[in-house]
């Protein structure tokens, strides 16, 4: 590949607010280029999803790929790689070099990287991903048909859902979670995770350490007894614990970032506090509502802003 490319936009990530910004930038007629390495974002691993308006009852993953081919049809150049810098040249554009060496002298620049999972930080636990530690109960659920049992750690949506979903599968499900109540999932969830007869809800409850010997995890050990013990052993467990905006890049631009949410700083335009860079998705505070939908609506909105600033640019040239 040519390390030195030109293009009108770029937009990094690969999730639903970066498709929604490729498709409408495309049909605005500039030179558009995607760029990322994780498809699909938290909508590809999300299971089921039933919120979407005319696509009922679709897998989230199955979603994504509605996306990709609708973006690809349109002949939209997509790199496999991510966005390693960014920095403005004396051209008042661009230069935007990935991980893979290439570097694109842009206009505009739409970041829509989402959020990182959370981790437990603790020993062994990068080590046994994907052998009884992981982060997504939907894509691994099936792999614990009758396990003896799993748990899983978090107190949000994410958890409870992760929760009642391996319920179908494993004879037990543990429910680990440090507050004292369950106040952040939707009630509904709520009434259907205290009529599951096998999920056993472990509140005020920490995890110390992760036990297993060199085939992966087979227990942990909490902070407090349970059933005389302090040991839990397992077939595996589900990190659910939330995700973090990824910051690196805004960090690099020095992008106001919200206090209280930790989260790019966008205005209703999806612009940051940098001229020329816009923000989308997940990795912004444009709501508090992180749904697919809404992140594909501000990847529109972005798109229209990083067209406008195109359009203002070359006029100026």
């Amino acid at each position: 590949m040519n390390d030195n490319s030109k293009s009108d936009v770029l937009i990094a990530g690969l999730g639903a607010a970066a498709y929604s910004a490729a498709l409408y930038s495309k049909r605005y007629q500039i030179k558009t280029t995607l760029v990322g390495e994780e498809f699909g974002g938290e909508t590809a691993i999300g299971g089921l999803i039933e919120n979407y308006p005319g696509q009922p009852d679709i897998d989230g993953f199955d979603l994504m790929m509605k996306f990709k081919e609708q973006v690809d049809n349109l002949q939209t150049e997509t790199i496999n790689s991510n966005l390693k810098s960014v920095e403005k040249n004396i051209n008042g554009k661009f230069n935007c070099i990935l991980d893979d060496g290439t570097n694109y002298e842009v206009i505009s620049v739409i970041l829509a990287m989402g959020r990182e999972r959370r981790k437990l930080d603790l020993e062994n636990e990068e080590e046994w991903t994907g052998m009884g530690v992981s982060y997504c109960s939907t894509c691994d659920a099936p792999l614990y048909k009758n396990k003896e049992a799993v748990a899983v750690v978090g107190g949000g949506n994410a958890a409870v859902e992760g929760a009642i979903l391996l319920s179908k599968y494993a004879k037990k499900v543990y429910l680990i979670y440090r507050g004292k109540s369950f106040f952040r999932p939707e009630p509904i969830l709520l009434n259907i995770l205290n009529k599951t007869e096998n999920i056993v809800i472990l509140l005020e409850t920490e995890i110390s350490s992760l036990l297993g010997d060199v085939n992966g995890l087979n227990g942990i050990q909490i902070n407090k007894s349970f059933d005389g013990d302090h040991e839990i052993f397992l077939d595996g467990i589900f990190v659910e614990i939330g995700a973090d905006p990824r910051l690196e890049i805004p960090n690099q631009l020095q992008l106001q970032i919200n206090k209280e949410t930790g989260e790019v700083q966008v205005d209703k335009h999806q612009n940051t506090s940098q001229p020329g860079i816009y923000a989308a998705g997940d990795l912004t505070d444009g709501t508090d509502l992180k749904q697919t939908i809404t992140a594909a609506s501000q990847g529109a909105i972005a798109a229209l802003s990083a067209y406008q600033n195109v359009l203002s640019h070359k006029s100026r040239a």
